[in-house]
C-alpha cells in the first residue's frame, strides 16, 4: 500500500550495510512524452512530443554508469576529475517510517572547478510524487554549500521528460547535450542532457 500523502521521510547518509537496498531500488520510469532533440551545425533545439502507448523505460543491471535520468536518475561520472583529483562523495538515504528505502542520491564534489555532480537520485515507485525527490535534491544542496560549490550538475536521458521537469522547478537549466553518450548501450539513439544550476549560500572558505 502506497504511504500517505503527510507520510514523514528520514534523510540520513548512507552506511555501506544500505548497499543492497540501494542497488535493489526500482528506477524504471513510464511517461506519455519525451523530448526529441532536433540537431542542427551551430546547435540544437529540443521539442517535447507525445508517446502512445506511454513508455517505460527499465535500466539494465550493466547500464549503472549511464544516465538514466529523473526521480530515477543515473549521472555518473566516475570518482575523479578529469583533473585527476578524487572527488569528495557521499549517497544520502529517504527511509519511510516503516523503515523501507524511499529513494537516494549520490552526489560527488569536485575540487578543481567546484561543481556538485548529481551522480544518481531515484526514488521508489510507490513514494513517487511526495516530495521525495525535493528533499534529496535539498540535502545535496546543502552538502554542495558546505563544500563552496559554485553550481550543481547532473545528467538525463532526454526521454526522462517527469525528471527534466522536475529538475527545471527544483531551478535547473540546460546547459549541454551529448549526442554519442549512449551509443553501443541499450539505450542507443537516446541523448544525453546535462543541467545545471547555481549553488546559492556556498560556504566559500
Amino acid at each position: 500500500m502506497p504511504p500517505a500523502d503527510d507520510t514523514t521521510y528520514e534523510i540520513r547518509t548512507a552506511t555501506p550495510e544500505d548497499t543492497g537496498l540501494v542497488e535493489a531500488l526500482d528506477g524504471s520510469f513510464t511517461t506519455a512524452t519525451i523530448f526529441h532533440v532536433e540537431t542542427a551545425e551551430n546547435g540544437f533545439t529540443l521539442r517535447e512530443t507525445a508517446v502512445d502507448p506511454p513508455l517505460t523505460k527499465v535500466f539494465p543491471d550493466d547500464e549503472d554508469d549511464e544516465g538514466s535520468g529523473g526521480e530515477g536518475d543515473q549521472a555518473n561520472q566516475g570518482t575523479e576529475s578529469s583533473r585527476g583529483v578524487r572527488a569528495d562523495e557521499e549517497t544520502f538515504l529517504a527511509v519511510a517510517p516503516d523503515g523501507s528505502l524511499a529513494g537516494f542520491v549520490s552526489v560527488a564534489y569536485a575540487r578543481w572547478n567546484r561543481r556538485l555532480t548529481i551522480e544518481d537520485i531515484e526514488v521508489a515507485p510507490d513514494h513517487r510524487g511526495r516530495g521525495v525527490g525535493r528533499a534529496l535534491m535539498s540535502q545535496a544542496e546543502e552538502f554542495a554549500r558546505e563544500r563552496g560549490a559554485g553550481h550543481i550538475w547532473l545528467e538525463v536521458t532526454n526521454i526522462n521528460a517527469p525528471a527534466i521537469h522536475a529538475y527545471h522547478r527544483m531551478g535547473f537549466a540546460l546547459c549541454g547535450l551529448d549526442t554519442s553518450l549512449y551509443e553501443s548501450t541499450a539505450s542507443a539513439g537516446e541523448y544525453a542532457l546535462y543541467l545545471s544550476k547555481p549553488c546559492r549560500g556556498a560556504n566559500r572558505d
